[in-house]
């Protein structure tokens, strides 16, 4: 299913949002596997779309509290390279992104370590007795590791955003699978989901297998040239996640996103690994104008 371009302006303030790469070491020469999730064809964003769990930040998020934490929302404005976010929704976007985890994925991150595999049977329970997901956070009494969700990056859609008719200021996370849980996705907003490597995914993608969005795109091509867990977690905590604010353009009839670091965007350094700082819009998908090998690492 192609993306439909359109070039009318969304002048509304963009959502705070969370999306969380969850990663594995695949099994042998694999390497780093990424978790992704089709979303039904008829959702109001990127239906039909592989993309990695993610969504809104909403109240209940911004009210989960220093208490619940192993880190301060000073800490977490650190992490997120945004010393001046307010202190409830720094901490509301770790909170969105486990939670958006937990209900798109069936995984639970950051659970502490009194829980173990257990820590999804007590989020279904407390949630089953009609508490909110931050709320059954909080009744398991001890503090849940911000620490275990590695900003990754921070992506602004534009105001011309391309595919859809709204805005979201998402944080982007890394996050290691929790050993012991297995994926269930909500089968009210996804198909499927599936753990691929990046290689994979773009090559799929590229031959028209999957519907992938340029953050996506770009993020797993990223994570392609890290190449191994170990390495993408490196990359997190030695980096600070940049402010990605793709810059969209018509030239020649196609439609090109460009990233930092490309002729046309105004800052000068490119954000990841590899020379790609553009996507085109070209025969139903994203390409890159290296092709597919500029992407992969």
């Amino acid at each position: 299913m192609a993306f439909e371009i359109t070039s009318q302006a969304v002048n509304a303030v963009p959502l705070p949002s969370a999306t969380v790469m969850v990663v594995r070491e695949g099994v042998g020469a694999q390497g780093l596997e990424v978790l992704m999730m089709r979303r039904h064809a008829n959702s109001g964003v990127l239906g039909g779309a592989h993309v990695f769990p993610g969504g809104k930040v909403d109240a209940a998020d911004q009210a989960s509290g220093n208490v619940l934490w192993d880190r301060s929302a000073a800490a977490c404005r650190q992490a997120l390279n945004e010393p001046e976010l307010a202190e409830a929704l720094a901490l509301g976007l770790y909170a969105a992104a486990v939670r958006e985890t937990f209900e798109e994925c069936g995984l639970v991150l950051g659970a502490p370590s009194s829980l173990r595999s257990d820590a999804v049977v007590a989020i279904r329970h407390a949630m089953a007795q009609g508490a909110h997901f931050v709320q059954a956070m909080q009744s398991v009494g001890e503090p849940w590791a911000a620490s275990a969700l590695l900003p990754w990056s921070r992506w602004v859609t534009p105001r011309v955003p391309s595919m859809m008719s709204k805005r979201f200021d998402t944080r982007f996370f890394l996050a290691v699978a929790p050993a012991g849980q297995l994926t269930q996705h909500c089968e009210r907003e996804a198909t499927e989901a599936v753990w691929l490597t990046p290689q994979a995914a773009l090559e799929r993608a590229w031959a028209g297998e999957i519907d992938l969005a340029p953050p996506q795109i770009m993020s797993l091509s990223h994570l392609s040239f890290l190449g191994s867990v170990s390495a993408a977690l490196d990359w997190a905590a030695r980096n600070p996640p940049p402010l990605i604010e793709p810059r969209p353009f018509d030239l020649d009839g196609e439609r090109v996103i460009c990233y930092p670091g490309d002729p046309e965007h105004p800052l000068p350094n490119v954000a990841w690994p590899g020379d790609t700082t553009r996507l085109i819009y070209r025969d139903g998908r994203f390409v890159a104008p290296g092709g597919l090998a500029a992407l992969l690492g």
